[in-house]
């Protein structure tokens, strides 16, 4: 089992920055794909980036690219999300999920594991 806690959420103006922790218990964690989504009031969760075990092949979908960079540490259990130029848009509850594979690219219903989300408030 692994459990996954995020954290570094908060308020932010648009044009700032926000880094994005998620912190892993479990020995296999480094062995998993590991990714961020967000959700918005009323809207469908939203995928962000995403990351390899090893952490040699990332993916971002055109929202967030070149403005989100998703890294990781395997040797302290934990995944990133470096958030720069921060639009109002971008306000979510931003959560990290792993998915218990070396599989690349990984499908949604893959990931299995879920932390409870951080808020990320980026005011206008």
């Amino acid at each position: 089992q692994v459990q996954l806690v995020e954290s570094g959420g908060g308020l932010v103006q648009a044009g700032g920055s926000l880094r994005l922790s998620c912190a892993a218990s479990g020995r296999t964690f480094s062995m998993y794909t590991t990714a961020w989504f967000r959700q918005a009031p009323g809207k469908e969760r939203a995928f962000v980036a995403a990351i390899s075990w090893s952490g040699s092949r990332t993916v971002y979908p055109d929202s967030v690219k070149g403005r989100f960079t998703i890294s990781r540490d395997n040797a302290k259990n934990t995944v990133y999300l470096q958030m720069n130029s921060l639009k109002p848009e971008d306000t979510a509850v931003y959560y990290c999920a792993a998915a218990p594979t070396r599989s690349w690219p990984v499908l949604l219903h893959e990931y299995k594991y879920w932390g409870q989300g951080t808020q990320v408030t980026v005011s206008s």
